[in-house]
């Protein structure tokens, strides 16, 4: 019985939820170039600014430097949640 509920506590950890919706879309062209911010949040249960965040630079910038895009077509907005944490990732995409 005690090595069922450890298995059980033990793939309780690795299980998580994904969703992935867009946030902005403009006019500018899409898909050429893409480029990503993540962040993890610790204890977060609210949102991102609950909890424990991991990296202080998440956001639309960096995702903008990280895939060298000077023109945003897209932004799209993934969040994973993991037991205790939630990992949130922009992904711009432009020119």
């Amino acid at each position: 019985m005690k090595k069922i509920i450890s298995v059980l506590a033990v793939s309780l950890m690795f299980v998580s939820c994904s969703i992935t919706s867009p946030i902005s879309v403009t006019n500018n062209a899409v898909n050429t170039k893409k480029g990503k911010s993540e962040t993890i949040c610790v204890f977060g249960f609210g949102g991102i600014s609950s909890g424990i965040v991991l990296n202080k630079d998440y956001g639309l910038v960096e995702a903008a430097k990280n895939g060298d895009i000077k023109l945003i077509g897209s932004v799209d907005l993934k969040i994973t949640n993991y037991l205790f944490i939630r990992k949130h990732t922009l992904i711009v995409t432009g020119e």
